[in-house]
């Protein structure tokens, strides 16, 4: 501390001289060296000098102050991550000037104003679809939290961003309406039951995942038992009765989903519903989709053919 500074508090009575020596300079014992270091500190954390005065008089404890103050560091820290992640888009963009006010807003925005966008473009994608369905769909939301990671922060900035862009919401809207309304068995697909049914995390369901990543045979004994307890389950879920023809319907119903699960319709799904899905999962910080990798339509011709048997 210089010696400006420490006159400076003997002067304003903050940390008066313990004396003077015989050459009139001032003398400072070691609690008024104590107590400068103190000031050091503080003032180093942006203490004002009131603050400082009310703690040296007694008004004060030191650690309710410091306790103040590691409050106001932890919102300059959150702040300056929304600030990085700003920067960090911004200079993506070939026009970051036009974009500063509306990126610093999207960080900025409160937990009340992300639902509202995110319910207004679930009303607008899920508008073609039965509205269980769009409501099953749209409660899969970002929940950005309060002291998030700078990469949760990037992908919160570029998932308000689409789902802000008129076009964005149409394609993703284009896609589920293509995906989900049509095929004959779409109705069936997007009905409650059967919905509740492939999320409740079924275990048959496991096990052919990986009898089929595993390269067993899809007219082995042991993918004809799977698939017919299949066939079961999801009779059940229907509340129809399990026979030779639903499993002749199911198996035509799963040849179809391979014709479709073409390479063009994949990459529709990652640039509209997927992208969604994956920035929400990012948000959140939720462990990766192990299936995302997975090659529907070969496992839907697995199915047909197991069916078949």
């Amino acid at each position: 501390m210089s010696v400006s500074a420490i006159r400076f508090y003997a002067d304003e009575g903050i940390v008066p001289a313990s004396g003077l020596n015989s050459a009139g300079h001032r003398v400072y014992d070691v609690t008024a060296v104590a107590r400068l270091e103190l000031i050091r500190t503080l003032r180093d954390l942006g203490t004002g000098l009131d603050e400082i005065r009310r703690l040296l008089r007694g008004e004060t404890t030191l650690r309710y102050l410091l306790a103040e103050h590691l409050e106001l560091v932890e919102r300059q820290s959150i702040d300056l991550r929304a600030r990085r992640s700003v920067l960090r888009a911004l200079n993506r963009h070939e026009h970051p000037v036009q974009r500063a006010a509306l990126m610093r807003r999207l960080v900025t925005m409160s937990d009340e104003d992300r639902e509202r966008l995110v319910d207004d473009f679930w009303t607008e994608a899920g508008a073609d679809l039965p509205a269980d369905f769009a409501e099953r769909l749209g409660a899969m939301r970002p929940r950005l939290p309060d002291d998030p990671a700078a990469a949760q922060l990037d992908a919160w900035i570029e998932l308000a961003d689409l789902l802000r862009d008129p076009e964005f919401r149409a394609a993703v809207r284009d896609h589920l309406r293509d995906t989900y309304t049509g095929s004959p068995g779409a109705a069936v697909m997007t009905s409650a039951p059967v919905q509740e049914y492939i999320h409740s995390g079924s275990a048959v369901m496991e096990k052919i995942v990986a009898a089929y990543r595993s390269g067993l045979p899809a007219d082995a004994g042991y993918a004809r038992e799977l698939a017919g307890r299949l066939v079961s389950e999801t009779a059940a879920a229907l509340g129809t009765d399990d026979s030779p023809q639903r499993r002749e319907r199911l198996a035509a119903a799963y040849r179809m989903i391979d014709e479709f699960d073409d390479t063009e319709h994949d990459e529709r799904y990652k640039a509209t519903h997927g992208r969604y899905l994956a920035l929400v999962a990012a948000v959140n910080a939720t462990p990766a989709d192990p299936n995302a990798d997975l090659d529907f339509g070969g496992l839907s011709r697995w199915l047909a053919t197991a069916l078949d048997g």
